[in-house]
């Protein structure tokens, strides 16, 4: 049964009078007070935290609600996700099962199938470094499937678009078309596209992705949503576009918005955005302003992350800047100014040193204190963590991308002297963590994420005992960078994070003691944990039964 079936159900509203919600294993995520076996809510906050009957004892005229499972969580906040990609993924073709170029052709060939005449298919999430025999698709494999309809396919990361001849045609993509900044379109010897674009040279067909002819984004995100709530997520940063700001309005208006929404700003919407006296932090407790996204540099698959140092068996080759450092400080400078926090994609390490270089400037010129974010923070040389933490930077991390990368780490970096997906390192020099899933480049379940980070370890168990297995960090650790930490980066610790008085009453019941001594033996088994029951403001958003 799908996510959004179980959840057709009527489920009771539990804000008309107080609510005490009992379960024997409550993790509050408050050292104090790590555990209680009561919670106190009323109109969506919680206004008690302890024993369950002392609680019963001491308030009438209750609703009593027990909740299942092993154990209560916080709501976990995935700090950095593309919803609106995630939601038209559902509808998308999935290449990611293909193991080679053949195979992903017939994917494709059964979804073109499926598609009114003429309609244009998106998704991809195909992964050649994934495939049999290491080879680069072009247009004219696709053009044997496409049946007529125009196709672009994003890869796994997202850093990379594979187009058939008809969807560059009908962005423009030609003989003659210039790379833009940031941006390269693979070409054949004599200068024509050969349906591989990278970086930036994505925008004219992105723009189309972005478009009606993706599908009306506000009823897949209905989906979307249901699925963020299955996993247990009861809050997201959301990283895409302004359509997606959107459609979640549009949610918001028609009380269908049933997670909390942090909502990024793209660059290319900055001075807009600006104009209409958007600043972080504006907005109420289901929907609010976030950062600007910026762009330092690509992904590591796509061999377009900025390094310090050739990739191994690549001369000459240490990726893409996507902007340069002066870009990337006049814009964040443009957004401080206006009272918009700032996020940077930056994953090679010389990425990284010139964000932390732009963010320094910032601080000393500016004296802000508002949430300036590495997305990913990949790759770090040794000497950039100290100026991190000094900075007060939030390393915004996905660890499902450590676990998924071991193998490209391996070949393309085995020379180079990083911190690799440091979190135990960055913990322990006192930064601050942030933990998200990139979704859809990784699945968005947090218990995956938690998992990687706890382990280190493919879902398999391979490494055994993890890959470089110091950088493993306890999973209340990595609880907190789930929940608090993602909490504290958006600017809402005051009302999220932790199930404290005060607090939003946003929790999930869980089938596994993840903080038990049994898993503590096993932590394999942290992926496999379930959700029974999610919590947003006090009301059951989505049940398992």
């Amino acid at each position: 049964m799908s996510p959004s079936s179980r959840h057709a159900r009527a489920l009771p509203k539990l804000t008309a009078v107080p609510a005490l919600f009992r379960h024997p294993r409550i993790h509050t995520g408050d050292s104090h007070r790590p555990l209680v076996t009561g919670l106190l809510v009323t109109d969506g906050v919680i206004t008690e935290a302890g024993d369950a009957d002392q609680l019963a004892a001491t308030h009438t005229r209750l609703q009593v609600v027990d909740l299942p499972g092993a154990l209560v969580l916080p709501g976990m906040h995935d700090a950095h996700i593309h919803t609106a990609a995630l939601a038209r993924s559902l509808v998308s073709v999935d290449l990611r099962p293909a193991r080679s170029l053949a195979e992903a052709l017939e994917l494709v060939r059964a979804h073109v199938r499926t598609m009114p005449e003429g309609a244009w298919v998106f998704g991809g999430r195909w992964d050649s470094n994934k495939w049999e025999r290491a080879v680069q698709p072009t247009a004219a494999d696709l053009d044997t499937v496409s049946d007529g309809h125009p196709i672009a396919l994003s890869s796994i990361d997202g850093h990379t678009m594979w187009a058939n001849s008809a969807a560059l045609r009908l962005a423009g993509i030609n003989a003659d078309y210039r790379d833009p900044a940031g941006g390269h379109v693979v070409r054949d010897a004599d200068g024509v596209p050969t349906g591989i674009l990278r970086e930036e040279a994505q925008g004219p067909i992105d723009s189309l992705s972005e478009s009606p002819a993706s599908g009306e984004l506000a009823s897949l995100l209905v989906l979307a949503q249901d699925q963020l709530l299955s996993v247990g997520l009861t809050s997201v940063t959301d990283l895409n576009g302004e359509d997606a700001r959107a459609a979640y309005l549009q949610l918001k208006a028609n009380g269908d918005l049933k997670i909390r929404v942090n909502k990024g700003i793209p660059r290319e919407s900055l001075a807009a955005a600006i104009s209409e006296g958007r600043r972080t932090g504006v907005g109420d407790d289901w929907m609010r302003v976030g950062p600007v996204k910026l762009f330092s540099d690509g992904a590591l698959g796509s061999r377009t992350s900025h390094m310090g140092k050739d990739f191994h068996g690549d001369p000459g080759n240490r990726g893409i800047a996507v902007m340069t450092t002066d870009q990337l400080y006049d814009a964040a400078r443009t957004a401080v100014d206006a009272g918009i926090a700032v996020a940077t994609h930056a994953i090679g390490d010389q990425a990284n040193h010139l964000v932390l270089d732009v963010y320094e400037r910032l601080r000393a010129e500016t004296g802000t204190r508002l949430p300036l974010s590495i997305e990913h923070t990949q790759f770090l040389q040794p000497p950039d963590v100290e100026r991190l933490v000094r900075l007060g930077v939030t390393a915004s991390m996905q660890p499902t991308h450590c676990t998924s990368d071991i193998d490209l780490v391996n070949a393309l970096l085995p020379d180079h002297e990083l911190v690799a997906y440091g979190w135990r390192t960055l913990l322990d020099a006192g930064a601050m963590l942030a933990f998200g899933s990139d979704a859809p480049v990784e699945e968005a379940n947090p218990f995956f994420g938690l998992h990687a980070a706890v382990t280190r370890q493919r879902p398999d168990g391979s490494p055994t005992g993890g890959w470089q297995p110091d950088e493993r960090i306890r999973v209340d650790e990595a609880i907190a960078a789930y929940t608090s930490g993602s909490a504290r980066l958006a600017g809402d610790f005051d009302r999220k994070g932790r199930l404290t008085p005060g607090r939003l009453a946003d929790f999930i019941a869980v089938d596994t003691d993840i903080t038990g001594d049994a898993v503590a033996a096993e932590p394999g088994r942290i992926r496999d944990t379930g959700v029974l029951q999610t919590v947003v403001g006090g009301e059951v958003r989505w049940s398992a039964g």
